[in-house]
C-alpha cells in the first residue's frame, strides 16, 4: 500500500461508558465521504491507553468491517512493552488491518538500541506494514537518524508519522531513509509537504474531512496557492483543537455537532469553560456545510 494523502486519527466514541459502536461507523462513513486516505483506530486520538485490551481488539475489527476495503485501515498497535505491541499488531492482523502505526515505547525510556530491537521485534512479527510514530512529546524518547536510517532497512518498515514538531526533519528523513514521511501535526502539514511530506495523520479530519483532503492533495500537486488558502481557513480551527491535551477538544467538537456523545475516560476530562469557547468560534464558520 502507498502511504499518502489524508489519513484520519479516528476518535473512539464512548457512550454510558463503553465503546459506542453506532457512532463509530457513523463516522467512518462520514470521514470516507469526506476524501480520506486511510483511517486510523486506536492511536493516540482513539485514546488507547484507556483501552482495555478486547475494546482495543474490538475497535480495529469493527472499524475493518465498517471501511470494508474503501480504504486502509492502519490500526494503532504501539505500547510500552514490546511483547504486548506484538500481540496488538497480530489481531490487528487477523482482523484484517492493511497496516499498523507503532508508537516509541513511552514511560521506560528505553535506549537507541532499546528502541532499535523493539521496533525490528514487531516488524519480524508480522506481515503487515509498519508506521513508526515518532511522538517525543508524549513518550518521552526520540528516534535518532541513525536509527531510523538502520530500522528502514527493514522491509515491513515503510513509513513514519513525525510529530516532534521540528519541520526540517522531514528533509532529513528523505536524505537518510527511503520512509514516507507523514506530518503528525495538522498544522504543520502544509510546510511539511513544501520539504516533501507526502500526507498527514490528521486529528482535525474528525470534524472536516474534506476541507484537509482539499488542503492534502493540492499541495501534494503543487497547487500551493489553493492549498495555502485552505490552510489559511483552517488555521483557527487546527489550533483550537489543541487547546488541551488531544483527543478532549475533537471529541468536544464533535459533541458540538451532535456526532457522539461528550464521554471521555479519566485521566483525561471535559475542557474547561473558556477552551469550549474558543473551540465553539473556531468550529462556527465551518457548521453550515457540515450541516450541523
Amino acid at each position: 500500500m502507498e502511504f499518502t494523502g489524508n489519513i484520519v486519527a479516528l476518535v473512539t466514541p464512548f457512550r454510558n461508558g463503553a465503546v459506542d459502536h453506532a457512532a463509530l461507523s457513523a463516522l467512518c462513513e462520514r470521514v470516507i465521504a469526506g476524501g480520506v486516505s486511510g483511517v486510523v483506530p486506536c492511536g493516540t486520538t482513539g485514546e488507547s491507553p484507556t483501552l482495555s485490551h478486547q475494546e482495543h481488539d474490538d475497535v480495529v475489527a469493527m472499524v475493518v468491517e465498517a471501511v470494508a476495503g474503501r480504504v486502509p485501515v492502519i490500526a494503532g498497535t504501539g505500547s510500552n512493552s514490546t511483547d504486548e505491541a506484538i500481540r496488538l499488531t497480530r489481531a490487528a492482523e487477523d482482523a484484517g488491518a492493511s497496516a499498523v502505526l507503532s508508537v516509541n515505547p513511552y514511560y521506560n525510556k528505553p535506549s537507541q538500541r532499546g528502541l532499535e530491537r523493539h521496533f525490528l521485534a514487531i516488524a519480524d512479527a508480522t506481515r503487515l506494514p509498519v508506521v513508526l510514530y515518532d511522538i517525543p512529546g508524549r513518550s518521552g524518547v526520540e528516534l535518532s537518524m541513525s536509527t531510523l536510517a538502520r530500522l528502514s532497512t527493514h522491509p515491513n518498515i515503510r513509513a513514519i508519522k513525525d510529530a516532534t514538531g521540528k519541520v526540517e526533519r522531514v528533509t532529513e528523513l528523505r536524505a537518510a531513509t527511503k520512509l514516507a514521511v507523514l506530518s503528525g501535526d495538522d498544522a504543520q502539514t502544509l510546510p511539511r509537504i513544501a520539504l516533501g511530506a507526502v500526507g498527514v495523520v490528521s486529528v482535525a479530519s474528525n470534524v472536516v474531512p474534506g476541507r484537509v483532503t482539499r488542503m492534502v492533495d493540492s499541495a501534494l500537486r503543487g497547487d500551493f496557492a489553493t492549498a495555502r488558502a485552505e490552510h489559511d481557513r483552517l488555521f483557527p480551527l487546527l489550533k483550537a483543537l489543541f487547546v488541551d491535551t488531544n483527543p478532549v477538544p475533537v471529541k468536544e467538537a464533535l459533541a458540538m455537532l451532535g456526532w457522539i456523545e461528550p464521554e471521555l475516560r479519566l485521566p483525561l476530562c471535559a475542557l474547561d469553560p473558556e477552551g469550549r469557547a474558543a473551540l465553539a468560534a473556531a468550529l462556527e464558520p465551518f457548521r453550515k456545510e457540515l450541516g450541523a
